[in-house]
């Protein structure tokens, strides 16, 4: 039993039924072959609910009691866990509802439920409100399905063209209910449901709400009957009802009423249709094979006793209550026996067809055509259903062409009739009272019936038998296929029935005729007809009758009789004195004659309406002269109800531009309106008057509203700019004076006996104006007064209309202020949801309205800015501050609320809307205004409720078009269905528009975000939760998301692709903004799980759509990267990873999953996706997006023109560009067009390549942010190399197919760059993951190894060079470099990616830095030689092939743009030739550029970049790009320099001369003062003067270094050349040895200013200079070098070790931002400081001494700087050390001593280092955050663990380095240093004789010899050096000899040895330490003995 009770929480009343419709629409109106099946299914399921139509299920004691307890013990709820309680309100209300629809309790809660669901989508209604109208919607839904069933079933009178199977289905299914009683159950229903008994129960209950509500509701009450009626109708139509089905409908039409105006109601309306139908036998008339199929399926005369039993029934003398209803239904069942009489065997039913005439007359006799004019024709709906006309018309014609005699003796009893009506006229008594009008009758039935003729059938063209054949070959009436051939014989009695009935008319039927004929001349071709008919009246009977003018019924006659009532009336015309002439009665015209007369002039209207042939004829005819008699008639005083006629006439005239034209000269020369004042008139004329005084106190206005039209008409079809010129100034002014003020401005005040006609004043008048405007364009001429001469004075000539209107509309006009006025007015009268006379005219009013301020609003800014320039004294202000305005009524500022307001009615007037969204959207551009807006719209909660639902109803407007029939599908369906589109797309715009301002704006508020807090702060909710409304976001969600459950995708991008592409950029804009993104990506993610639905649907196709599908894959890619960003960022790694494998799996996934990945997601990710059987393999989603990208684009074919310049043509529309192009004053049409047609192509192609672009930038930013910014670990490394490497080859495949468009190759190349980028960073990841992360020992040894030679088989897996393979790289290398030379010569910017991604694609095959771990030099040198290739050389060299194998052409490119071109683009290109000469073991590229100049080009450019450089030395640089491509210039030659081959290449082109003729090297700056003590400002991007220099100089210095030690065979020549430049330089250079500064930077420029000294500042070097070397300048350049060396020396005693600099050092080091690099610099910098000079000293002592006797010494015998190095202190801005006192011996072994410390002390730390690098893993948490600090210095706590060993690692290996270079260069110094010191203690100790046992000879013989060797010591004669030398007395070698005992002790020995044990030997310079050590241990021991 539970089960039974449980509920359905789609409200079993309600939801499958809107099911049913859904998927009866989706199979019959929508065509989808998809749901014939589900449709299938569901008739199986539901077809009790057609049976028992209606039924409601019953009240039930059981379900009573379980809702009863529902509050406390809940009920269960399908589909759901539990039970849920209900609240007692609930209860109360689900027993009111059970009682008021007499339904179950259950299906009462269940309605109830729905209603809470549902009820966002009704704001202000409550959830029993809701559950009224789902309680009627499901019963309108059921009715729905069971009409469009039956309209589809196989039938006789139409076919839907569905396929066969679902017709036979439908026809199967509707067949089953009607033999189970459907008739009776519809005609009881019809019966029983009655709107207002409904709404009285209702009333009772309070299930009423809103006017909105009420309205709501009536409505579906109505359809539901409405359908139910025709469904009958339609079943009639293709099969009629059997007789007791037939039966049973004539009893219900027996009891039918009218409504109040007469006319039958839709429904029964429709009912009468179905049994008119049913009789219906005009299938007689056709084809015999057709036609017995027809009879065998006919009841009629198919079943038994039908045709007697319906015979009888309606031959009972029994009246209905509708006597004219028995009327018709008599009439048709007689043409139904005579139908039937015709066929060949009836003559056993000869009883019955006798009869018809007798049952004919039967109906004539009950006024028939008279009911069916009054009743049916005028009923509402008639001529909303075409086969409603169609029955009616066969009717009509079935009753002429089949009873002949009946219609003869009706025309025989008229004029009988009119006989007696004359003469009772004659004898003066009063007409008989029992005259019958039957003919009269039918003549105005058949003038109404065809009068209108919404489906364009011309039905009437039946009536007329053409005389001659049409001249034209489209005009094909019913049967007048062939011209020639003869017409039918229905045709030929219906045409002889127009025809006689007008011979000889008698004056009673003289006006029904015209009408009758005004009918039938509905149409273009039917107008046709009647015109010849008139025509031919008037010529050829002249002779019968007699008087002018022939028969009465032609031209001739009717205009004859106009001039004659002209001539008559101009007769009595008074004087324009007599004042009293508007009382006099209007003689000559009697009431008779003018009823006769408006006839006519209606049927001629309506004749030249249609017919312009018909127009002009007329026109141009001589004698008649229409125009000409109307306007004269119109100056005479007839009735205003003439005067309106003759207007209209003349309107329909006016609709020729060439009659228009003549029109408004004579109109204005008639003075109709009286627009000039003669100063002698007293009294004013003219329809002013009329309108005054007549019309408005007949309180009718019939004259001005045709007036209005006429003007309206002409308007549109010709304008004629100098209207009354000569008579007053020229211009339309006084009309439009006159529409403004008289009409417009007063019609509210006015009386109006009809009610109606209020509405149409305003209408006619406003769409004058609107057309005024519309055509207005403001021109420059405007805004000048114009003068023109009248009667001799200058007066200014009237301005245009159009200005006259924008002038007033944009001030706060009467004009302004009515229209607004009328715009509230409108919008309340459209909240009472009530009819009222006139509502049709009052919307176009209101529409008009909306149009004038749409159109000042485009026109304003145009407008505006021309009178700025102009002279005019007028002032206007912008509409959309006047509509900010204050409403005089309400007192407040709500126009624009008003007109937002009218969105609430986007359902019933889809066209005020429309308006309405274009005003919003232009008035939103301003963000002024939109501030204001928001506070408007909010201010009162009920108008913003209704707002926000008006916004919300339109954008889901689609659900209110309910589906039409497709053949009907009428021209008004599909114009609405088009105002509702753009109305969407106008409020997708303004959101749009609106986010781009700042908060608050109007988006925010329609998208449902905080208004009063921080956007950020917003919480979107479904709608409904936590009192939500239902927002434009929901609406936007939900076009989107129909369809995304299916296979197909989203309906909107296929049905309509620009909505969609709007709705996807306004949820890409929430993203994007930083207030809106958090809060919009949440709900996307949690409650719409929207992008990964949309998501799996890319890539969208739709050919037809192309632009708009790639923006809309662009705004979703968008979003998509901003998700996996945040995701990312959030570390929420579900959704990341479930959008991942979405775009990345080329696994097939299970489609439209729930987002749920449980374990076997898990597992996926982990096993990889490429260990599965490959067969299965799909695209990956990210490539079939890139493949839906069509590169190649269609462009225009070039213009071929004979009359045009087409170079000119190409000029004119470049200029037009961004412009509108207007093609005036043109004069070659044919050509002109095929130029716009060029031009809309252009466009079309422009627009087409932005968005490929656009698509391809989003599909480009998506990759890069899944390569970037995902978690790395969520795509394995293979995969992700896979992936790379397949959307490189795709994305290379389709750049480089020969029709791929260029303007993408950018995007393309910066796709490039990054995808190459992260190739390879993956593929150096992966080589350096065995080394670290293999299990076990094992790999370590691998690791520590750092000559990587490729391991043992075992532990290296890998085959190739990464997982993608060898070949795989080299495809991608080839693709690049083609598509390097595909750009050409131009898109240097493009090449400047590639060149991006060639370096990241070459780093690949680079060594990654391997810790220097002092082992390598294990391996003897065979080992090494004979070591197998490792993988890097052999990529390495691969790569080089390919490049090579491009030969020249590849060279030249990069060469070019290495030399000239963009800077990046140059720097970009030396990087990369430095990469590739650093590879080419062949060195092909270094003979290229040498050979082919390029070198020399850039050699000779330095001299250039010399001037740029020295601008960047001033405090306040220039831009710095110049620094940059300068540094990569000297990079390159610098790499160049390196290799032997380039050094001497480089010295050829004179690379160092060039240098030293730069002379921004001598620009040194001045050193700050806080230099000494390092506190800098802390490091901007812009670099101090000082640092930009160091990057000037530092370069140079290098590339020096570098060509000294690659230049062997030349080197003293570089050496010469060198020295030269340092001596050019020689300021800047002494200064620099000169600088006290301890910063990184200035030790940098010591360091390497010392090692080229040390290289060349050797005194042999002046004998290679070549110079003409002459005494002076040779004793100059040796006093240079003479400098430089007693410079270099004097560093020795700063940097050997003394205390205060190390503290200062240290110092330094703790205000350094960056410390622990700099401190590694630092301490580098000075080792290598100490090296150089050290090294110099050696040269300079093996270069000067050939012999050991005669050394030459550089130190004095003194070691009293080690025992007391303080001495004095010092002012620290002098020297440390006088520069002309000998450094002593002492600073030699204090610098070994520090060295042989130093080295311990780095060598410890080298070991802890490789140590720690082992076990990266193994380290606490801090100190790896320390290690990582020091590479990262902030953000570091943001990174995976697994990155912070990656950081760890590179830091320790760094260290590791650092501290190598440090030993060697301190085993170096050591070395140096005991060399040293070993000849200088040699020649003290053993060969130097002391002064004081000299002879003085000798001494001066040696002196002379010293100063000879050490001439360059002896620049200056006052050296204190040679004094120094020469008092080497006996007591300072004794002791030197006793303090080197001290100095050089056991322990210092010691510590050298074990140096050269732990390092030296291992570098395989076995024993030279411990040979000096020996060596010098026995000088001293020697000495002592």
């Amino acid at each position: 039993m539970a089960t039974l009770l449980a509920v359905n929480s789609a409200a079993s009343l309600w939801g499958p039924y809107k099911d049913i419709w859904q998927t009866v629409g989706n199979a019959l109106w929508r065509r989808q072959p998809e749901a014939v099946h589900l449709l299938d299914m569901i008739l199986k399921k539901h077809k009790p609910d057609f049976i028992s139509l209606f039924k409601n299920p019953p009240k039930n004691v059981q379900q009573h009691e379980k809702v009863q307890k529902a509050s406390t013990e809940g009920v269960a709820i399908q589909g759901q866990q539990g039970t849920r309680l209900l609240p007692e309100q609930l209860i109360k209300e689900a027993f009111i509802l059970s009682d008021l629809f007499d339904i179950g309790e259950l299906a009462a809660v269940e309605l109830l439920l729905a209603g809470e669901h549902q009820q966002p989508h009704f704001p202000g209604l409550t959830r029993g409100l809701v559950a009224v109208l789902l309680y009627w919607d499901g019963k309108r839904c059921i009715a729905n399905s069971l009409k469009a069933l039956i309209q589809s079933r196989r039938g006789k009178t139409w076919t839907l063209e569905l396929s066969p199977e679902l017709v036979s289905m439908t026809t199967r299914f509707t067949d089953e209910l009607m033999e189970q009683g459907l008739t009776y159950k519809v005609l009881t229903l019809v019966s029983q449901i009655d709107v207002n008994n409904e709404f009285e129960k209702l009333q009772r209950e309070r299930g009423l709400g809103s006017e909105k509500h009420r309205k709501e509701v009536s409505d579906l009450i109505k359809e539901c009957r409405q359908s139910l009626a025709e469904s009958l109708f339609a079943w009639a139509c293709q099969s009629p009802l059997g007789k007791d089905d037939t039966l049973l409908l004539i009893g219900h039409l027996e009891r039918v009423t009218v409504e109040a105006n007469g006319s039958l109601d839709s429904v029964n309306l429709a009912l009468l249709m179905a049994l008119l139908y049913c009789f219906d036998t005009s299938f007689i008339e056709q084809s015999t094979e057709e036609r017995d199929d027809m009879i065998h399926q006919l009841p009629l005369l198919t079943e038994k006793q039908y045709i007697a039993t319906i015979h009888s029934r309606l031959q009972d003398s029994q009246p209905w209550k509708l006597p004219g209803l028995q009327a018709i239904v008599r009439l048709a069942w007689a043409l139904a026996l005579r139908g039937i009489s015709q066929l060949p065997d009836v003559t056993a039913l000869a009883e019955f067809t006798e009869a018809d005439e007798a049952m004919a007359e039967l109906a004539i006799a009950d006024n028939v055509f008279l009911f069916l004019t009054e009743s049916v024709v005028v009923s509402e709906n008639f001529y909303q259903e075409e086969f409603y006309i169609r029955r009616i018309h066969n009717l009509i014609t079935d009753f002429l062409a089949l009873m002949p005699m009946k219609v003869k003796q009706l025309r025989n009893r008229a004029d009988e009739d009119a006989r007696m009506i004359h003469m009772s006229m004659q004898m003066g008594n009063e007409p008989p009272i029992s005259l019958r009008r039957d003919l009269e009758h039918l003549m105005l039935l058949i003038g109404e019936l065809y009068k209108k003729n919404p489906f364009n059938l011309e039905l009437a063209l039946e009536y007329w038998c053409p005389s001659e054949p049409l001249q034209t070959s489209t005009i094909l009436g019913s049967y007048l296929g062939v011209a020639h051939q003869r017409p039918p014989q229905r045709q030929v009695v219906l045409s002889k029935f127009v025809r006689q009935m007008g011979d000889l008319l008698p004056p009673t039927i003289y006006i029904p005729y015209l009408k009758m004929l005004q009918g039938l001349a509905s149409g273009p071709q039917c107008a046709h007809y009647c015109f010849s008919l008139l025509k031919v009246n008037g010529s050829s009977h002249v002779e019968n009758i007699q008087g002018a003018g022939g028969s009465p019924v032609s031209w001739e006659h009717f205009f004859h009789s106009l001039m004659l009532y002209h001539e008559h009336l101009r007769k009595d015309l008074p004087s324009a004195d007599s004042v009293q002439y508007r009382h006099l009665p209007s003689r000559g015209i009697t009431q008779k004659e003018q009823d006769g007369l408006i006839a006519f002039l209606q049927l001629t209207s309506t004749i030249i309406s249609w017919s312009e042939n018909a127009r002009l004829a007329l026109c141009e005819h001589p004698q008649w002269t229409p125009v000409v008699v109307i306007l004269g008639l119109l100056q005479c005083s007839i009735p205003p109800v003439l005067k309106a006629e003759l207007l209209k006439t003349l309107a329909a005239f006016g609709k020729s531009p060439e009659i228009a034209a003549s029109l408004w000269q004579s109109l204005e020369y008639t003075q109709i309106l009286q627009t000039v004042r003669v100063p002698s008139q007293r009294q004013a004329i003219g329809i002013e008057v009329e309108l005054n005084e007549i019309e408005s106190r007949c309180e009718e206005y019939p004259l001005t509203r045709a007036f209005c039209q006429l003007i309206s008409t002409l308007v549109e079809s010709s304008f004629p700019s100098n209207l009354g010129a000569g008579l007053r100034p020229p211009g339309f002014d006084p009309y439009l004076q006159f529409l403004r003020d008289s009409v417009f401005l007063r019609f509210r005040t006015r009386a109006y006996r009809r009610a109606a006609e209020k509405w149409e004043v305003a209408e006619v008048v406003l769409e004058v104006f609107y057309k005024l405007l519309r055509d207005y364009e403001p021109q420059l001429e405007d805004f000048v007064d114009q003068f023109v001469e009248l009667q001799g004075e200058e007066i200014i000539a009237y301005k245009p209309p159009g200005f006259s209107l924008m002038y007033h509309l944009l001030n706060e006009s009467p004009m302004l202020e009515l229209a607004l006025s009328l715009l509230e007015e409108g919008v309340k009268q459209l909240d009472t949801y009530a009819p009222f006379p006139g509502k049709k005219h009052l919307e176009k009013a209101v529409q008009h309205c909306l149009a004038l301020l749409n159109l000042t609003l485009q026109k304003e800014n145009l407008f505006m800015d021309l009178l700025r320039e102009s002279q005019l004294a007028l002032i206007v202000s912008p509409l959309e501050q006047l509509l900010q305005g204050i409403n005089p009524r309400t007192k407040k500022a709500d126009n624009v609320v008003n007109i937002a307001r009218y969105l609430y009615h986007g359902n019933t007037n889809p066209e005020l809307a429309f308006e309405s969204a274009k005003i919003l959207c232009c008035i939103s551009c301003n963000s002024n205004i939109q501030i204001k807006l928001v506070g408007d719209f909010t201010h009162d909660q009920s108008v913003s409720q209704k707002l926000m639902a008006g916004f919300v109803e339109c954008l889901d407007s689609e659900d209110a078009e309910e589906f039409v029939r497709l053949e009907e599908g009428s021209e008004l369906e599909k114009k609405l269905a088009g105002i509702r589109h753009e109305t969407r797309i106008h409020i997708l715009n303004l959101l749009i528009t609106s986010l781009e301002r700042n908060p608050p704006n109007l988006a925010l508020y329609l998208l449902g975000f905080e208004l009063k807090k921080p956007v950020s702060t917003t919480n979107l909710q479904d709608p409904g939760v936590l009192g939500c409304p239902r927002t434009c976001l929901h609406a936007i969600l939900n076009i989107l998301e129909k369809g995304t459950e299916g296979r197909t995708g989203p309906v909107a991008v296929r049905e309509s692709p620009q909505l969609a592409e709007l709705c996807y950029q306004v949820i890409y804009q929430l993203c994007a903004c930083s207030d809106t993104s958090g809060p919009t990506m949440r709900y996307l993610r949690t409650s719409q799980d929207f992008l990964f639905s949309q998501l799996q649907h890319l890539p969208f196709s739709n050919k037809e759509y192309e632009i708009s599908m790639l923006n809309q894959m662009s705004w979703l890619m968008k979003t998509a990267s901003i998700e996996l960003r945040v995701t990312s960022l959030n570390r929420q790694r579900s959704h990341t990873q479930r959008l991942l494998h979405l775009l990345l799996d080329d696994m097939p996934v299970k489609p439209y999953s729930d987002g749920e990945g449980g374990l076997e997601d898990e597992n996926r990710s982990i096993s990889g996706f490429l260990h599965f059987d490959t067969a299965t393999k799909v695209r990956r989603k990210i490539l079939s997006i890139l493949d839906s990208i069509d590169f190649s684009q269609e462009i225009p074919e070039p213009l071929q023109l004979d009359f045009f310049d087409r170079v000119q043509i190409e000029q004119v529309i470049a200029n037009c560009e961004h412009k509108n192009l207007r093609g005036q004053t043109v004069c070659n049409v044919k050509e002109i067009s095929t130029i716009l047609q060029y031009v809309v192509g252009r466009n079309k192609l422009l627009q087409c390549l932005h968005a490929k672009r656009h698509a391809l930038e989003s599909w480009r930013q998506l990759v890069e942010i899944i390569l970037t910014a995902c978690p790395q670990d969520l795509i394995q490394s293979e995969d992700r190399q896979l992936i790379i490497r397949d959307i490189l080859q795709d994305v290379h495949d389709k750049i480089l197919d020969d029709e791929a468009a260029q303007e993408l190759m950018p995007v393309v190349a910066g796709a490039v760059f990054t995808l190459t980028a992260h190739l390879s960073q993956a593929v150096r990841t992966e080589q350096k993951q065995p080394l670290v992360l293999g299990p076990g020992e094992a790999p370590y040894a691998f690791m520590l190894d750092s000559s990587f030679t490729s391991p043992p088989p075992a532990e290296n897996p890998l085959v190739g060079f990464a997982s993608i393979g060898d070949s795989s790289l080299h495809i991608i290398l080839k693709k690049l470099l083609d598509f390097i030379l595909k750009t050409g010569g131009g898109f240097q910017r493009v090449r400047t990616h590639l060149y991006g991604s060639l370096l990241y694609y070459l780093q690949i095959a680079q060594r990654p830095d391997e810790p220097d771990t002092l082992e390598a030099a294990k391996k003897t040198m065979w080992e090494r030689l004979t070591a197998p290739e490792d993988v890097f050389s052999k990529l390495q060299r691969e790569n080089i092939a390919i490049i090579e194998s491009y030969g020249a052409a590849l060279m030249e490119v990069v060469c070019r743009d290495a030399c000239d071109g963009h800077e990046i683009g140059r720097m970009l290109a030396l990087a990369l030739l430095d990469r590739i000469v650093s590879v080419d073991k062949q060195q092909q590229w270094l003979l290229y550029l040498s050979n082919s100049g390029y070198l020399k080009v850039l050699v000779d450019s330095l001299v250039e970049d010399d001037h740029t450089l020295q601008s960047l030395l001033t405090p306040q640089p220039p831009l710095l790009k110049a620094l940059y491509t300068y540094e990569s210039k000297m990079a390159f030659l610098t790499r160049v320099a390196k290799i032997q081959q380039g050094a001497l290449e480089l010295l050829r082109s004179g690379v160092i001369v060039r240098l030293a003729q730069c002379q921004v090297y001598d620009m040194r700056p001045e050193m700050d003062p806080q230099g000494m003590f390092g506190m800098r400002d802390p490091p901007v991007f812009i670099p101090s003067p000082v640092d930009r220099y160091r990057q000037i100089l530092l370069p140079a210095l290098r590339l020096c270094q570098v060509i000294l030690t690659s230049s062997m065979a030349q080197h003293l020549q570089a050496a010469g050349q060198v020295l030269q430049f340092l001596i050019s330089h020689s300021d800047t250079i002494q200064a620099i040895l000169r600088c006290q500064d301890v910063s990184a930077g200035s030790l940098q420029e010591l360091a390497l200013l010392t090692g080229i000294i040390s290289k060349a500042g050797l005194p042999g070097i002046l004998s290679e200079l070549d110079v003409d070397v002459n005494e002076g300048s040779l004793m100059e350049l040796q006093g240079h070098i003479g400098r430089f060396q007693r410079q270099c020396l004097g560093l020795l005693s700063r940097f050997g070790g003394s205390d205060r600099l190390r503290q200062f050092k240290f110092q330094d080091d703790n205000v350094e931002g960056d410390k622990v690099s700099k401190k590694d610099e630092i301490e580098l910098a000075m080792q290598q400081i100490c090296a150089n000079v050290m090294e110099y000293c050696q040269s300079l002592m093996l270069q000067s001494s050939p012999t050991f006797q005669h050394a030459v010494c550089l130190f004095t015998p003194s070691l009293s700087e080690t025992i007391n190095r303080d001495g004095p202190r010092q002012d620290t801005q002098a020297p440390v050390v006088p520069y002309w006192r000998l450094p002593g011996l002492g600073i030699i072994i204090y610098l070994l001593k520090q060295s042989a410390n130093d080295f311990f002390s780095y060598y410890d730390s080298h070991r802890r280092s490789v140590n720690k690098l082992q076990n990266v893993e193994q380290l606490p948490p801090d100190e790896i955050k320390e290690l990582c600090q020091s590479v990262m210095p902030a953000g570091v706590d943001k990174i995976s663990t697994a990155q912070k060993y990656v950081l760890a690692r590179r830091r320790l290996v760094k260290l590791i380095n650092n501290r190598a270079k440090l030993l060697s260069l301190c085993s170096f110094i050591i070395e140096t240093c005991l060399f040293i010191l070993w000849r200088h203690l040699e020649y003290y100790l053993l060969h130097c004789t002391p002064t004081d046992s000299q002879d003085s000879l000798f001494a001066s013989r040696a002196l002379f010899k010293s100063r000879r060797l050490q001439d360059s010591f002896a620049s200056e004669t006052n050296l204190d050096f040679r004094s120094g030398l020469t008092v080497v007395s006996q007591h300072d070698i004794d002791q030197l000899q006793a303090d080197a005992i001290n100095a050089f002790g056991e322990s210092l020995q010691k510590k050298l040895l074990d140096i050269e044990g732990l390092y030296s030997k291992v570098r395989s310079r076995y024993s030279f330490i411990q040979a000096l050590v020996r060596r010098i241990r026995g000088l001293l021991r020697i000495s002592r003995n």
